[in-house]
């Protein structure tokens, strides 16, 4: 796993398939905005069924992860105060997971295609975010 800190805080994660072990792993910690695990197990494994509880929770900032299904992207990360801190490629089967940061993306292959997941609800461009 890769990690993107500015002043020692984490502000993105890169996970490859390679980080991800047997179990439940989570690639964040309890407090940040968005949660991201991964599960491997064999085959007859029972997850215990369960019901996310009703909690208000305060979110300050729009976090997000790509996963990027086929193809490749490159990634440039950005501080909060809008200075490029890194720049790398994302290739098929990586999760990028963006906390407290600004991001913009190049398509390096045709038919690449990525799911994106953030916490919502979304409030609109005017108000979610802004350009760099």
């Amino acid at each position: 796993m890769k990690e993107i800190k500015v002043d020692n805080k984490v502000v993105a994660r890169l996970i490859s398939a390679n980080d991800i072990n047997e179990g439940l792993n989570f690639y964040s910690n309890d407090e940040e905005f968005i949660q991201v695990g991964a599960w491997s197990y064999n085959k007859d494994k029972d997850l215990l069924a369960h019901i996310h509880n009703e909690v208000d929770r305060t979110v300050n900032r729009t976090c997000e992860v790509l996963y990027v299904i086929s193809g490749r992207l490159q990634a440039t990360i950005y501080s909060l105060d809008e200075v490029e801190i890194a720049n790398f490629n994302v290739e098929t089967g990586e999760i990028l997971v963006l906390l407290e940061c600004g991001h913009g993306y190049k398509i390096l292959e045709d038919n690449t295609k990525v799911i994106e997941i953030k916490n919502g609800p979304y409030l609109g461009a005017e108000i979610d975010r802004r350009r760099i």
